[in-house]
């Protein structure tokens, strides 16, 4: 009797392979195929991300993104097709824990889900792209990396800041990089000037300042407009084109010191950001003051 009480559950379990076999060995044939058709996919795919294959109106970058959707459908179709053949499918027991886990991973990953779906979206709609300078709600930085669920930008300070996807969905992006390299980036500075300064005076200035600056695109050729009649002063924007975004912090840098200098060296006084009243002598720096101590000449 105690013989039969460790020999039936093999019986038992031994019988229960024997009839199972078929539905396993049609859950091997269809693994086989599976992973065939996976690697094929695979192939191709690279090929596209590489340039080995060209498809009309389809984007390299999307390769990599579009063959993990394709592997996600061809793995679920072949779930659906061989759940039937799993031993044990039928029991009660199974079906409660398919259920169980069903609702365990829908209440836990709404946000997983949520940032996976954004980050396709963002691939598809080629709102950027690696090292793009990008602004997204308060964070300026470039792209470092685009991942299924976040997005990863570099700050100009060195930062890494880690961004879920559907937070730079819902917010709005600037791309300062999409065409900056073909039609050039504009950055732009104001002033205020007195009334009793002449326009043009101020303008070539303001031109002359962005001639000094290196860096900057000459063609388009800088422009400036007068953006405001304000109370006590004029209000002038120079406009500059450059096509390195990564530069952007040094090109202000070295436009608002040519600025600087350039009405210096005219002796006319900048009114911003506030004026009141007439000072008894001009705000300006003379030039044999430019270096006063700790400051040295420029090499």
């Amino acid at each position: 009797a105690l013989l039969g009480l460790f020999i039936s559950p093999l019986d038992t379990m031994g019988r229960a392979i024997m009839k199972a076999l078929p539905d396993l060995i049609f859950l091997l044939v269809l693994s086989t195929i599976v992973v065939y058709i996976l690697r094929t996919a695979r192939v191709f795919f690279a090929g596209l991300e590489a340039g080995t294959i060209t498809i009309t109106s389809f984007e390299r970058a999307w390769a990599g993104p579009t063959y993990r959707i394709v592997r996600f459908l061809v793995i679920a179709f072949a779930v659906i097709v061989g759940y039937p053949y799993v031993p044990g499918s039928g029991s009660e027991a199974f079906k409660g824990v398919s259920i169980f886990l069903g609702v365990v991973f829908s209440l836990g990953s709404t946000s997983f889900i949520s940032n996976i779906i954004a980050g396709y979206t963002m691939i598809f709609r080629r709102a950027f792209q690696v090292g793009d300078r990008i602004s997204v709600d308060q964070f300026v930085g470039y792209v470092a990396e685009m991942g299924v669920s976040v997005t990863r930008l570099r700050t100009p300070k060195n930062e890494m800041v880690v961004l879920p996807n559907s937070l730079v969905l819902s917010n709005s992006v600037v791309n300062y990089s999409a065409l900056a390299r073909q039609q050039g980036l504009i950055l732009h500075t104001t002033v205020g000037i007195g009334y009793e300064t002449p326009w043009r005076q101020v303008e070539a200035m303001l031109l002359q300042a962005a001639a000094r600056c290196t860096g900057l695109l000459q063609d388009p050729p800088p422009f400036v407009l007068q953006t405001a009649l304000a109370d006590f002063a004029v209000t002038y924007e120079l406009n500059v084109y450059c096509d390195a975004p990564e530069k952007i912090p040094q090109l202000y840098n070295d436009l608002h010191r040519n600025v600087l200098d350039v009405f210096n060296e005219y002796g006319v006084q900048i009114m911003t950001p506030a004026y009141e009243s007439d000072p008894q002598a001009p705000k300006v720096v003379p030039k044999e003051n430019w270096y006063v101590a700790p400051a040295e000449p420029a090499q």
